[in-house]
């Protein structure tokens, strides 16, 4: 019921070639200055943490098919990719990409939903022991399997990050040796996660924005104590009446000191 959409990240087929470093972005650049238009971020699912990112400095050749790119507008970018020779054919047979219609200097998908990339987005890394829902800034791209939702919700956020989520979620999905479960899309779609009115939203984009504030400050308690609070609050909005039962419903004494 959320007008949202839910997303892998993108595949090449040939990590190699399209993701890039630092170094090389900045040698295909200073090349050819163009070559800047098509080369993004991108982050992979070990670089998603909770709440947050760690950006490991490499980069995407973003030659999505959806974008119709004349690689002869980018010589840098395409004697690079020429360099792997027959390998980024997209034709199936051994020693090359599997077979599709795209050309070969694209990446594997078509990615119709590129323009996503471009939104702030919530990410996670496909294979996690609990909740690792990272808000990932516009503009930064997001590898597969990694999946992401667009538009990004903090309240959204600290619902999929929360025990009680991370615990709905674990009924959901299997859980794999060492204790490991796939976040597939297909089981965070099935989170109920209650449609509240963008008022009541607001004490637990707060809170996000002080968990934010708090991990990227390396104050690591702060962090958590703003967690426990979420978590308290996220039982709130489902368990409202048992909550008060018990006297520990705080819901609407944050919303006040929000106001």
């Amino acid at each position: 019921n959320w007008d949202i959409a839910i997303n892998y990240g993108r595949k090449t087929g040939r990590d190699e070639a399209f993701i890039i470093t630092r170094a090389k972005r900045d040698e295909l650049i200073a090349e050819d200055p163009k070559s800047a238009e098509i080369i993004k971020p991108v982050l992979r699912g070990r670089d998603l943490k909770r709440y947050k990112y760690e950006f490991a400095d490499l980069w995407i050749i973003s030659t999505f098919p959806a974008l119709h790119i004349d690689i002869n507008k980018y010589p840098a970018v395409r004697d690079y990719l020429k360099t792997f020779g027959k390998s980024l054919e997209q034709s199936g047979e051994p020693g090359c990409r599997k077979r599709t219609s795209n050309k070969w200097f694209e990446v594997q998908d078509t990615i119709a939903y590129y323009d996503n990339f471009e939104k702030v987005k919530i990410a996670w890394g496909n294979l996690a022991v609990s909740a690792q829902f990272a808000l990932v800034e516009a503009g930064m791209y997001v590898s597969a399997p990694s999946p992401l939702i667009t538009p990004a919700s903090k309240y959204m956020l600290a619902v999929l990050n929360s025990m009680l989520g991370d615990y709905y979620l674990h009924t959901l999905g299997v859980t794999r040796s060492g204790g490991f479960m796939e976040y597939k899309p297909m089981f965070v779609e099935n989170l109920p996660i209650p449609q509240i009115p963008a008022s009541a939203q607001l004490p637990y984009e707060y809170l996000v924005d002080c968990i934010l504030f708090a991990v990227n400050k390396g104050m690591t308690n702060e962090a958590a104590t703003f967690e426990w609070v979420v978590n308290v609050m996220v039982y709130g909005i489902y368990f409202e009446e048992e909550m008060k039962k018990a006297d520990c419903y705080i819901n609407d004494l944050v919303a006040k000191v929000v106001k």
